[in-house]
């Protein structure tokens, strides 16, 4: 199994409201998984959020934690619910109404990687699904919840940046429709999950460091940002989606040469965004 459910690299003193988080950049693929998949240790990696928890690793440097997550997005998908459980992967589980994330394949316990390719040749038992759910999803989210309560407690309110990269070829479509791919999507289920002015700020961040930023197109965030993101209480939840072409080579899911200067202009769209969360910086709102 996986080592861990989760890492937290917390800050020498926390002044920020905000939390950051990734939930897809694990790596840590058991033999035994791989050995079960029809995938090779190569393949099975698509799906990752390769590196994402290397590009924020800064968070605590500005005052704000970040969370890891353990186990990799193949073996367990920490942006769904556990009630997202597939049946045509899952022994003993009835399809309930239509889901498409469950229907395409992407349900807490995924069946496909990226491109549909499938995971596994045969069905996993609900015992299994139920031990990845217990061991790494429910630890995973029991801290994230602590560390938004910690903040809410310290600042009076929180500020949870979930930590994604998207593939280039996800942005095909705009690109066909003569629009510029974007560096960054931001996502905030259409203004569901957060007050506007806080992802004005994470916006202008970015946007400052010359980055291009659309929102809410093509993605618009899931569960983590729809659980989460909770403004009548104070709670906010903001996708960011990194254009993976920037940072790294998707076919050998390596770092880019200038992988460290990414991360350098990234240190500083952290900085910018974490001084949301300090104590002296008041939105309009509250």
């Amino acid at each position: 199994m996986p080592k861990t459910a989760f890492t937290v690299l917390e800050p020498d003193c926390r002044s920020s409201a905000v939390v950051f988080a990734s939930p897809h950049s694990a790596c840590d693929y058991p033999e035994w998984f791989v050995r079960r998949s029809l995938l090779n240790a190569h393949s099975i990696r698509s799906s990752e959020d390769a590196f994402v928890d290397r590009l924020f690793e800064a968070a605590p440097l500005h005052g704000a934690p970040f969370l890891k997550a353990g186990a990799p997005r193949a073996f367990l998908d920490l942006n769904r619910s556990v009630d997202e459980l597939d049946p045509a992967l899952i022994k003993g589980v009835r399809k309930v109404g239509h889901n498409p994330r469950v229907a395409s394949g992407l349900g807490v316990i995924p069946r496909v990687v990226a491109n549909g390719r499938p995971i596994y040749s045969g069905k996993l038992s609900l015992e299994e699904a139920n031990r990845r759910i217990d061991s790494y999803w429910r630890p995973y989210h029991a801290r994230l919840q602590q560390l938004l309560n910690e903040s809410i407690d310290m600042f009076g309110r929180a500020v949870l940046i979930d930590c994604h990269s998207m593939p280039n070829e996800a942005l095909d479509s705009m690109a066909h429709a003569g629009r510029t791919r974007p560096d960054i999507v931001l996502g905030d289920r259409f203004g569901a999950s957060s007050d506007s002015e806080i992802v004005d700020l994470i916006e202008d961040a970015f946007l400052g460091a010359g980055l291009n930023i659309t929102r809410n197109t093509p993605f618009a965030g899931a569960y983590v940002t729809q659980h989460y993101g909770r403004p009548s209480r104070k709670q906010h939840a903001v996708q960011i989606e990194i254009n993976r072409s920037l940072y790294m080579d998707e076919a050998r899911i390596e770092p880019r040469s200038d992988f460290a200067e990414f991360q350098s202009l990234l240190a500083t769209v952290i900085g910018k965004i974490a001084e949301i969360g300090r104590p002296g910086q008041r939105l309009a709102a509250e």
